[in-house]
């Protein structure tokens, strides 16, 4: 069937979309700008197997121009998608408008400069892309996994961190204009500022914020999503936080004073520090925060449980007063055959969110003392393709993880697998890219 005609949601969403005043977007984009050669040289883009690659450095303006000159296209597309998307949901551009304003007055500077120069590389205005910046904190509701494994749990040591980005709702959305899919407009983004700490994460075009990687100080993030009654938009979205700590964090202990503050809304995160090696989890809502690694006694809380030297989260709170403000959860265990049957009845979301949990640990077990970058990519992949339990593998055919990527990084040494989404298959049935911090930050432009 042609894109075009799959879905009616879909088309009744762009036509509503474009009667609402964005037409502004395409106006921007398309009007005649002097390139900033000054602000454009140390930025550039790649292609290797496939990959794109954004190289950005400079000051926070020169990586914003950076961005929204070299991919200014893929911007303008993924707005049109997130922009008709966020409309269906129920808000408008006004909407998202007067979001922005409250959470202006907490985000730092230098990401607000970042913007501007995202603004004029791509001839957007600066509250287009303001207000584009919103739809993290707006609908956080992206289905991933998150681990960290050292010590015991790994072949000789060395800290692993495993992240998986999924979401069964947003995989086939796609701009009316071009035909483009969302997940097709990923990039692997390398940036290098001046005031900050070199580091690698696998981005949406037109993020500036991030939403997992690592850095060069060993130091390793990613989320997964939790929905909650507690929310606010008085703090910075957890994208941009997570950003903050790439930029700024040289030990776990910095990245998770970052986090804890200005909190917005439902998260799990796993930190990583590469150097010690230790991983933590973190459970946030807007006005409770847990913060523990594998032997804190909230991980043991029956039907989860600890594996020595690992932490790991999908979106379920475990803690039981963060859990406590999660919407659509009937009880506090997702699990068993109650759980199964409240699923099967719409009444339990959550027993496909422990199914993660459950399939990722059982597998960790199994492996447990072998892993290497390697193997730990491996088992993540054959997890999400069904190899290991019967259950996921139903859940998979139902859609509820599809992975826009996967990657496995090692934050000591830089070394990053990662695979990404394309027009045909999620990241878990792509080719696996193998690169390293440090040679993407000193590679150099072709002639």
């Amino acid at each position: 069937m042609n894109r075009m005609n799959r879905s009616m949601v879909c088309m009744v969403a762009a036509l509503l979309f474009i009667i609402q005043p964005l037409m502004f977007i395409t106006q921007d984009v398309h009007s005649e700008t002097t390139v900033n050669a000054t602000a454009l040289s140390g930025g550039w883009l790649e292609e290797r197997d496939g990959v794109k690659i954004l190289h950005l450095s400079g000051s926070n303006y020169e990586m914003g121009y950076q961005h929204g000159y070299l991919l200014k296209n893929e911007i303008e597309e993924n707005m049109r998608i997130m922009f008709g998307f966020l409309f269906q949901k129920g808000y408008s551009y006004s909407d998202l408008l007067e979001i922005w304003n409250v959470m202006e007055g907490f985000l730092p500077q230098e990401y607000k400069d970042e913007m501007q120069g995202m603004a004029d590389g791509s001839g957007m205005s600066y509250e287009t892309i303001a207000v584009y910046s919103t739809w993290p904190a707006v609908f956080n509701h992206l289905y991933c996994f998150g681990g960290s494994l050292w010590g015991s749990a790994t072949a000789d040591g060395t800290l692993y961190h495993v992240r998986s980005l999924d979401w069964a709702g947003g995989f086939d959305f796609y701009d009316q204009e071009t035909d483009t899919y969302f997940r097709e407009n990923q990039v692997l983004i390398v940036r290098n500022p001046d005031n900050g700490y070199a580091s690698v994460s696998p981005e949406f075009a037109g993020a500036i914020c991030c939403w997992g990687g690592i850095n060069e100080k060993g130091i390793g993030i990613s989320e997964t999503t939790c929905l909650s009654y507690d929310t606010t938009f008085q703090g910075i979205s957890a994208a941009f936080r997570m950003r903050m700590v790439l930029d700024r964090a040289t030990t776990g202990e910095e990245a998770i004073a970052i986090m804890r503050e200005n909190r917005t809304c439902g998260w799990n995160f796993i930190v990583s520090d590469g150097n010690i090696p230790r991983g933590y989890v973190m459970e946030q809502t807007a006005n409770l925060v847990y913060v523990g690694t594998w032997f804190d006694s909230v991980e043991r809380t029956p039907p989860f449980w600890a594996i020595e030297d690992v932490v790991r989260r999908g979106p379920c709170f475990i803690n039981p007063m963060c859990a406590a403000t999660q919407k659509e959860r009937p009880n506090y265990d997702p699990s068993g055959l109650r759980g199964f049957l409240l699923f099967m009845l719409g009444k339990n979301p959550y027993f496909s969110v422990w199914n993660i949990y459950r399939v990722m640990s059982h597998e960790i077990e199994r492996e447990y003392n072998s892993l290497d970058l390697n193997g730990t990519m491996a088992l993540l992949r054959d997890v999400y393709l069904g190899k290991t339990d019967m259950v996921f593998l139903l859940m998979q055919l139902m859609g509820s993880y599809r992975s826009f990527h996967q990657w496995v990084a090692c934050p000591e040494t830089g070394d990053i697998l990662v695979s990404f989404a394309d027009e045909n298959r999620p990241a878990n049935r792509n080719p696996v890219h193998h690169f390293t911090l440090q040679e993407l930050v000193d590679a150099e432009p072709p002639p």
